[in-house]
């Protein structure tokens, strides 16, 4: 069943099925893009902000760790691995 991003549990690995890159700021498409982010994609969720919006989230993607906002991992969908 599909997730958004921003919903994977930590220390899980998802594949990304969809990104709505309409809901991305231009630039920070244009960065996700470049660090690797497309369908796909494998990703784990390795940590959460402790504030009350849980910003940033910190992801792997490839040996890389990003950072997101949780307005953007919003709007990419993936499917849990286990």
């Amino acid at each position: 069943m599909p997730v958004n991003l921003d919903t994977l549990p930590k220390q899980s690995v998802a594949r990304i099925s969809a990104i709505d890159w309409t809901a991305i700021p231009e630039t920070e498409g244009h960065r996700l893009r470049s660090l690797g982010f497309d369908i796909g994609v494998n990703v784990e969720s390795l940590h959460k902000g402790i504030l009350f919006w849980r910003d940033p989230i910190a992801v792997r993607v490839g040996r890389m760790t990003v950072a997101l906002r949780r307005k953007v991992a919003v709007a990419i969908a993936c499917e849990p691995l286990s």
